[in-house]
């Protein structure tokens, strides 16, 4: 049987019972309540960190100096399989590797031609470039354009840079042909790059395929264009010379 008493109490709260009831509520709605605001607190100091690192990641990216490849196939990376294996990506790679606060851009393009380099280079200087690496005049040897109208373009996109952003460092990659393509034109071919280099007074890369053109196994079936391990080469090629204009920036 229930105690009488009990039951009663139960049944019939006194105002003491009120009280204590009234007591743990407050110190429930009390704890809740802070319990909250640490949790506020928590989710602010947490957004707050991460504000802080995307802000610092964006500021140390808009911080860096830009290296921009404006070329051809070659500079494209054309037929392999990650465009990252080719020469720009492996020197992004070893310029992080290094430390040095450079991002490289990729502007090459399969097929471009001398006179394609010339009507895109207004729209690609929209960007802040520090160092300019113009790699273009492959096709255009191979397409038999006349000598005089490959220098002309050349020196055209030169003049563009200089014009619009004076303190851009430009680096000129040249480019030899294979000998079926005429002993007279092949040596002028040649000359041209090395004449714009002491005329505009530029950083000079002699032959870009130095050591892999006409390498059969480091080029792919076409015999004209790098496989991933003559990408390796090309890289260390321009490095030597990159390299020392990063130096001179410093």
């Amino acid at each position: 049987m229930p105690n009488p008493k009990i039951t009663q109490s139960l049944l019939n709260p006194t105002v003491s019972t009120y009280r204590n009831l009234l007591k743990f509520c407050y110190f429930l709605t009390v704890f809740v309540l802070i319990s909250c605001g640490n949790d506020t607190k928590s989710k602010a100091t947490l957004n707050a960190t991460e504000n802080a690192t995307t802000e610092t990641e964006s500021s140390e990216k808009a911080s860096s100096k830009t290296i921009l490849f404006f070329g051809d196939s070659i500079t494209a990376g054309y037929g392999l399989d990650d465009t990252n294996d080719a020469f720009p990506g492996i020197i992004q790679t070893k310029i992080d590797s290094l430390g040095l606060n450079y991002q490289v851009v990729n502007s090459g393009v399969s097929g471009e031609t001398s006179a394609g380099g010339k009507s895109r280079i207004d729209w690609i200087l929209n960007q802040d470039i520090d160092i300019f690496i113009l790699e273009l005049g492959a096709n255009d040897g191979l397409r038999g354009v006349a000598i005089t109208e490959t220098k002309a373009n050349l020196q055209a996109i030169i003049d563009a840079v200089k014009a619009k952003s004076p303190n851009t460092k430009i680096v000129l990659a040249g480019m030899q042909l294979p000998p079926n393509m005429g002993a007279d034109y092949t040596t002028q071919f040649k000359e041209v790059f090395s004449d714009l280099a002491s005329k505009n007074d530029l950083a000079f890369i002699p032959f870009i395929l130095k050591d892999v053109g006409g390498v059969k196994k480091l080029n792919q079936n076409d015999g004209i264009h790098p496989t991933a391990e003559g990408h390796k080469i090309l890289a260390k090629t321009v490095w030597e010379v990159l390299s020392g204009v990063i130096k001179e920036e410093a």
